[in-house]
């Protein structure tokens, strides 16, 4: 009985149409260019190495979303090739939402990131890292949420050598 009625009820609060991603990036720091982060520029930090312009926030959110849509990863919509060679993830972001909502009916009820970085601090930029998202993804800036950590010095990421990003998105 008990089953029967939280079955009711979760088919009731279409618990049945959400859906969970889970998306991480790394990339480590390049020698030259300008750092960017959720296709915000850092100034004073060197750009990450990736085929693109790196932006870990916007890659570990694009595999979040694909992960959530159950449609493979970045590397399918965005292979390295010279076609997407230095390409804004800003673009990739908004191409990727149009794939997921051309297939899907899905709105982002929420998306959840850390970003993992020795420095730079970032929490100055995340207003306008949260403007662009919910612009690209045509959502709530109240649906997005960035917080960043360090590694207290553990060598797996630090200021010289990488930026990672974890991303759970919810679609509904």
């Amino acid at each position: 009985m008990i089953l029967l009625l939280l079955k009711i009820t979760l088919v009731n609060l279409n618990v049945t149409n959400m859906r969970i991603g889970y998306g991480f990036d790394i990339h480590k720091f390049d020698n030259y260019g300008n750092l960017t982060l959720g296709g915000v520029k850092i100034p004073m930090f060197n750009k990450l190495l990736a085929h693109s312009d790196g932006d870990v926030l916007l890659h570990a959110i694009i595999d979040a979303l694909l992960g959530a849509a159950n449609m493979n990863d970045i590397g399918t919509l965005f292979p390295n090739s010279n076609k997407f060679k230095n390409i804004n993830s800003r673009i990739m972001l908004i191409n990727t939402w149009k794939v997921i909502t051309n297939k899907n009916k899905y709105t982002v009820n929420n998306i959840d990131t850390t970003i993992i970085a020795q420095k730079p601090k970032l929490s100055q930029f995340f207003y306008k890292m949260r403007i662009n998202i919910s612009k690209d993804l045509n959502c709530s800036i109240d649906n997005i949420n960035l917080k960043a950590t360090t590694t207290n010095g553990v060598p797996f990421i630090n200021n010289i050598n990488a930026i990672a990003c974890v991303a759970i998105v919810l679609l509904v």
